[in-house]
């Protein structure tokens, strides 16, 4: 039974990041990544758009706001250091009528209260210089905003973490954790003692709390954001990142359009239930996963809260006209033509 220090299960950004500043502060750490997948940066990592989130959207002082924030700073500052592309392009946030003002100041507020001095309104005339087919009354430029490939920051983490002394396990899945005088992990494909196990599974994180701590009081919801992509001849009706004011009776931000590093446009995503935690299609299904969100109290609670906003989202899902109705009110030059199928996050 192999013997580390440290075990930490999952290769995502948070588990590589993790791995990689656990082996700066402790040289010398017998360190051991384990990943179920055939490599890095496979689920939320590597399917998200790609974008460097300033924390404007954030209460100040949470400790949302407090982390991105920070980890904005150390991402930049990693990527000036070892040459990994980037591009702080910016993005506007987007009042498309009057009744949106009073949210967008508020978000305003919030953006400089979390030290972001350089976001400034701009009028509907200087919306239309930044992003000429945007559609709006009033917007905030957020300079702060880029775009990168998180799974070229990944490989770099991964990189490090071996130049460092660490060890990366992949098809490694962990079936089993046990806690005596030291903590037991087991895969399939053997066992580990370690005297710390950290958690960095993203979607599985409850399985894998669950499997340590018994039964626990958090359950993870899957949601599924669907984006398209604009063709490539429309492509110049986005500069760079187009956003709407969030609608506050649901939790996400919103379909937005997205630049991409290299140079695709994205348009999305909804944020759909998924019937499966992995599931990027319509299709994807898990009976184990459906089941455990069904079964779940929470999940109800969440229902009655957002149900009418959750049926829209089901309805975008499966008709393109609505989701291009709900892009036009950012674009109004968009048309279903202009779309492609894209990813899933």
């Amino acid at each position: 039974m192999a013997e580390r220090d440290v075990i930490i299960a999952g290769a995502g950004i948070v588990g590589l990041a993790t791995a990689l500043k656990m082996l700066e502060l402790y040289p010398g750490l017998k360190l051991t990544v384990l990943e179920k997948e055939p490599g890095p940066a496979k689920h939320q990592t590597g399917n998200n758009s790609g974008v460097i989130h300033s924390g404007i959207y954030y209460k100040p002082g949470s400790l949302k706001a407090v982390n991105c924030i920070s980890g904005y700073n150390m991402l930049i500052e990693f990527c000036n250091r070892h040459n990994i592309d980037y591009e702080l392009c910016g993005k506007v946030i987007v009042a498309v009528n009057e009744s949106e003002i009073p949210r967008l100041n508020d978000i305003y507020e919030r953006g400089i209260a979390n030290g972001l001095d350089k976001i400034r309104y701009i009028s509907k005339d200087e919306l239309k210089e930044i992003e000429p087919h945007a559609n709006g009354v009033k917007a905030i430029q957020v300079p702060y905003t880029g775009i990168i490939d998180y799974k070229q920051v990944s490989a770099k983490y991964a990189e490090l973490i071996l130049k460092y002394g660490g060890e990366i396990r992949y098809n490694e899945k962990v079936s089993a954790v046990r806690k005596n005088s030291k903590i037991e992990i087991a895969t399939q494909n053997g066992s580990f003692n370690t005297r710390v196990f950290v958690n960095c599974c993203g979607l599985q994180s409850d399985e894998i709390a669950t499997l340590s701590e018994g039964k626990i009081d958090t359950r993870i919801i899957p949601f599924r954001g669907e984006y398209y992509k604009i063709k490539p001849a429309r492509r110049y009706l986005v500069r760079n990142l187009i956003y709407p004011v969030p609608d506050p009776a649901f939790p996400f931000l919103g379909v937005h359009f997205t630049r991409m590093t290299s140079g695709e446009v994205e348009a999305g995503p909804n944020a759909v239930l998924s019937f499966k935690k992995e599931g990027y299609t319509r299709t994807s299904f898990s009976f184990k996963d459906t089941f455990k969100t069904f079964t779940w109290k929470g999940f109800y609670s969440i229902a009655s809260k957002y149900y009418k906003t959750g049926f829209g989202e089901f309805k975008r899902s499966f008709s393109k006209k609505a989701f291009v109705k709900a892009l036009q009110k950012l674009m109004p030059d968009i048309t279903g033509d202009d779309l492609e199928p894209g990813g899933a996050a």
